[in-house]
């Protein structure tokens, strides 16, 4: 394998012929998104769209693959750097349910907030035996991937995950839709070969096209969502509120494992 870009922070990037191989890698924040790994991110999805790539996996180091939005960063912001950072997220999950290749995310542990997000994002989404799922961007009144959410499970189940706050363990995440498959870690090396094989009679140009015929494309009204959500005044206030409240309720909660 070869490093297409070492000095990309945060997230470790190789390519093996025509798979581009990602890993989120801060195990010491859970993985959460802070704004230099969104960025990073966009222009490692940006560059896989156009290099040749045909398959992009995404998985997390340590003990999970994505705790959300990092909380960390918060007091050292003003409430407009927070929009532009939720804007940002949202630019990237669109890049990623929408890039012109096969995606696959392989999560573990705590799959939460925009990591949930970046999850529902990929086309095949394969869950550890011990990853947990959660959304909790509507308690601090942030609508972001509901509607990508909402087309993996059904509107019965997104109300419920979503307004409800319901956690889902990986084989319920599997019944309800949210991931494809369950795979304990061990079996994940051989995964990214066995897609690429499968797909290796399949013509490139039919397959893009193939592949925006089967999602609606709604860039534009979702972006409009978050815009209006996170416009209300009062976005940092309510996030350092729910930060505090896990807190409360968890002793020794990091700020990544609040997202």
């Amino acid at each position: 394998m070869s490093r297409v870009n070492p000095h990309l922070q945060h997230v470790v990037v190789e390519r093996d012929g025509e798979a581009t191989h990602v890993v989120l890698n801060r195990p010491a924040r859970g993985n959460a998104l802070n704004a230099a790994m969104v960025e990073s991110l966009i222009e490692i999805v940006g560059a896989a769209a156009e290099d040749g790539t045909r398959l992009l996996t995404l998985r997390g180091s340590g003990a999970n693959f994505c705790t959300g939005f990092d909380m960390g960063e918060l007091s050292a912001q003003n409430e407009g750097d927070i929009v532009v950072r939720f804007l940002r997220i949202e630019q990237l999950l669109q890049a990623v349910h929408h890039a012109p290749l096969d995606t696959i995310a392989l999560a573990h542990g705590r799959v939460f907030g925009a990591g949930a997000d970046l999850f529902c994002a990929c086309d095949s989404r394969i869950a550890s035996t011990d990853a947990t799922f959660r959304f909790p961007g509507i308690r601090f009144g942030v609508v972001l991937g509901t509607r990508r959410l909402a087309s993996r499970v059904g509107s019965d189940w997104a109300r419920k995950i979503v307004f409800d706050g319901f956690e889902l363990d990986a084989e319920a995440a599997v019944k309800v839709g949210m991931a494809t498959d369950v795979i304990a870690q061990d079996g994940w090396d051989n995964l990214a070969a066995r897609k690429l094989k499968s797909g290796r009679a399949l013509e490139v140009v039919a397959t893009r096209w193939a592949r925006n015929s089967l999602r609606s494309d709604t860039r534009d009204s979702d972006m409009m969502a978050l815009v209006a959500s996170v416009s209300e005044p009062g976005l940092k206030q309510r996030m350092i509120a729910y930060r505090e409240s896990s807190r409360s309720q968890v002793p020794n909660l990091s700020d990544a494992q609040c997202s």
